[in-house]
């Protein structure tokens, strides 16, 4: 598991599931390899699951997908300003109001998958351009300390999570 090569100290105990639901110790072989599995994943739901949710007060498809784009984009900001040495502490975001506001269910899941794409290559360009000295990088978000390998980590967690949950109780 990928939380017994980082230490407990660079992140906060909360994202160990999705250090450990990491698909590879090298970040960028992990995003690289989570972006073609998700590509091929959403583009072949079948369109009546779209907008499913399996109970009233849960999110459809497109509203994971939503969130998990959101939280990428949150979690590769972070990463960046911890990278570039802003010591600035991070607040959190409260993700039911993201997929609220987000308005997935007006969205096709096509132009959500584009969106993801952009997201995820920004994302791997990120990545690529910091060195091991970077990745080891320390700040503070939602009141804990976080390293930017961790970071990378819980992005690719945090969707092998969400496509996880979609294939158990979803289809």
């Amino acid at each position: 598991m990928i939380s017994e090569t980082i230490s407990i100290k660079e992140y906060n105990p909360y994202y160990k599931a999705y250090i450990d639901k990491a698909s590879d110790v090298d970040i960028l072989k992990g995003l690289k390899s989570s972006f073609d599995n998700a590509m091929d994943f959403y583009s072949k739901l079948p369109y009546e699951k779209h907008d499913y949710a399996y109970a009233e007060d849960k999110w459809t498809i497109k509203d994971i997908l939503l969130h998990v784009i959101d939280t990428e984009r949150v979690f590769s900001y972070r990463a960046l300003r911890i990278a570039r040495g802003d010591k600035t502490p991070l607040a959190g975001f409260e993700q039911d109001g993201y997929v609220v506001s987000g308005n997935a269910k007006k969205r096709s899941l096509e132009s959500l998958i584009e969106e993801y794409k952009s997201v995820r290559l920004a994302t791997i360009s990120l990545f690529q351009s910091f060195d091991r000295e970077t990745l080891l990088k320390m700040g503070e978000a939602s009141g804990f300390p976080i390293s930017v390998r961790a970071l990378g980590y819980i992005i690719v967690g945090h969707e092998n999570h969400h496509i996880q949950v979609i294939k158990q109780r979803y289809l």
